[in-house]
């Protein structure tokens, strides 16, 4: 495997919480390819939540090392001195990355939070200070839902106002939520670099999921009111409330399959806010309803690019990854679609998403499965193995009758055929498992039920090969296969000596062995033969329980001298 596969897995198994799996993931990857900073702040990442600040910080200084000039090390290296309580290193290290990166919300975050955690641990705890003190914000710092939530100044207020006031926790579900991930852990890992601590989230302001037909309402973004705005924000504020009316208008037109008027009315809100990456996604939904896919496909890329530069949350992400997933099943490309959805279930997992991913991987193996058959293939595979069979050459009969399988899999007589060869090797499992599939099939198919017979007779199951056989003798009356075996086999019971161990124990693991042995009757019977051998003689006149009788003994549980 790559370096760039083993840090894909890193990803998955810290999204899964599956942290020494991740780390081992990322350790495999560095020891590959040491020159990539990426792999060290994964694998710093992955340390941290599982509570190892020790290692996450000199993978972050690690990751500085390597390149020092990425901001996202130093976000690194401040959650882990955050965690670690080292309060003036952590200021220290996210000052340095503002010193690269101004801008960078994460890091302006972050630094915030060190200084307040700072401040609060000089005062004492309030009543939840325990669980929700300064080491909440780093057990939060990678978590793919409540990371970026930091940045958020009301959700934390809902944070500090916990710490004077725990019982607040129960009147607001979300509150809840991040009282799990103390509790219980917390996974985190989105896309090919995990998301820095407290990266901010783009503000949304479509609700919508996949369609772009949904009638969910916008939601505005939460802000300060506008008398503490600047000029220039309140200016920006318009220009985003414009740029939603042209895709709520866009989103009306879809509706009306009014497409080229929809893709006008996106391009104009585009033209405002070309940050917006769900305005892509929902112009590109009108070309997938076109026939377009491929320009569908270009959109979400270029979507895709505008969201990690600016920094779209991980569910807008994820949205456009599934409009790329439902282009390529517009186009019946299956296994890319399945890959776009991984890629989307990286970004912000979904169970719904994760089942559709397991039904298209059904799909696309039964397609797989359709498109080999070919009956005339099948017949010369089968020749083949006929061949090889008669030479004694029982591993390349099998080779070739599974061949035929694959190209006729509805024939019964080549798995027949594969039955008598497994037979032959001594594979009774395998042999017993496509003489079953075998009657599936075809259940009035005589041969099947005497190969059955012969398959459970070498297994020492004679009470389930004497069923197989008069089971074919009813089809067909006269079949020799079929009164042979029960010929042979009724011998063998009444001709075996002593308890056999092999025998019994085939007998025991049988379920409807057990169910006549716990049969109330049946107990009290096998204990009268024992002890009152005529009230016994006098039950076996039942034929039900005459049959049940038999079937113990023919099974070798029950031995009658």
């Amino acid at each position: 495997m790559s370096a760039s596969s083993f840090k894909d897995q890193g990803n998955k198994h810290l999204q899964a919480g599956e942290y020494d799996l991740a780390v081992e993931a990322y350790t495999k990857a560095i020891s590959i390819d040491p020159s990539d900073h990426v792999f060290y702040s994964n694998r710093s990442a992955a340390y941290l939540s599982k509570g190892d600040s020790v290692n996450a910080l000199n993978d972050a200084e690690k990751c500085i090392q390597v390149n020092p000039t990425w901001p996202k090390g130093y976000s690194r290296k401040g959650a882990a001195l955050h965690a670690l309580k080292r309060w003036d290193e952590a200021v220290a290290s996210y000052e340095s990355g503002l010193s690269i990166a101004p801008s960078d919300t994460g890091l302006k975050s972050g630094l915030s939070e060190v200084q307040k955690a700072k401040e609060s641990s000089s005062r004492p705890q309030g009543p939840g200070g325990d669980l929700f003190g300064p080491q909440l914000i780093s057990k939060l710092v990678g978590h793919p839902k409540f990371g970026p939530r930091l940045a958020d100044p009301a959700f934390m207020r809902k944070l500090q106002n916990l710490q004077t006031n725990p019982q607040l926790i129960m009147q607001d579900p979300e509150m809840m939520e991040v009282l799990q991930v103390m509790l219980g852990g917390m996974g985190g890992a989105n896309e090919d670099d995990i998301n820095p601590p407290y990266e901010s989230t783009k503000p949304t302001y479509d609700n919508k999921s996949n369609n772009t037909n949904n009638n969910t309402k916008s939601t505005p973004m939460e802000t300060e009111s506008d008398e503490k705005l600047s000029e220039e924000e309140k200016a920006q504020k318009e220009l985003k409330k414009r740029a939603i009316a042209a895709k709520d208008k866009g989103n009306a037109l879809y509706k009306e399959k009014k497409f080229l008027e929809a893709i006008a009315a996106y391009d104009e809100a585009i033209s405002i806010d070309k940050t917006n990456i769900t305005f892509y996604s929902n112009k590109a939904a009108v070309y997938i309803e076109m026939g377009d896919t491929d320009k569908a496909i270009e959109l979400c890329n270029e979507a895709i690019e505008l969201g990690t530069h600016h920094r779209a949350s991980y569910e807008d992400k994820a949205k456009v990854y599934q409009r790329v997933a439902s282009a390529y099943l517009k186009k019946s490309d299956i296994p890319a679609a399945i890959k776009s959805y991984e890629k989307a279930q990286m970004e912000n997992f979904d169970k719904a998403i994760e089942r559709k991913i397991k039904n298209l991987q059904l799909d696309f193996k039964k397609l797989q499965q359709e498109s080999y058959i070919n009956p005339e293939l099948a017949e010369e595979a089968k020749e083949r193995g006929n061949k090889a069979f008669r030479e004694s050459n029982f591993p390349e009969a099998i080779k070739e009758y599974e061949e035929a399988v694959k190209r006729a899999p509805k024939n019964p007589s080549y798995r027949n055929n594969l039955a008598a060869s497994y037979l032959k090797m001594g594979l009774f499992n395998d042999a017993k498992r496509e003489i079953e599939r075998c009657i599936e099939i075809d259940r009035n198919y005589v041969k099947a039920w005497a190969k059955k017979g012969d398959i459970e007779f070498f297994m020492k199951e004679y009470h389930k090969a004497l069923d197989s056989y008069r089971a074919g003798l009813q089809i067909e009356p006269d079949n020799s296969l079929c009164k042979q075996g029960l010929q042979k086999t009724l011998e063998k019971i009444n001709t075996s000596q002593g308890p056999d161990s092999e025998r019994t124990a085939h007998a025991m693991a049988d379920p409807e062995i057990q169910s006549i042995l716990n049969d109330p009757v049946i107990r009290n019977i096998l204990s009268d033969m024992q002890e009152n051998p005529n009230s016994a003689q006098k039950a076996m006149a039942d034929p039900i329980i005459r049959a049940k009788i038999e079937k113990l003994i023919a099974s070798g549980v029950l031995q009658v001298r």
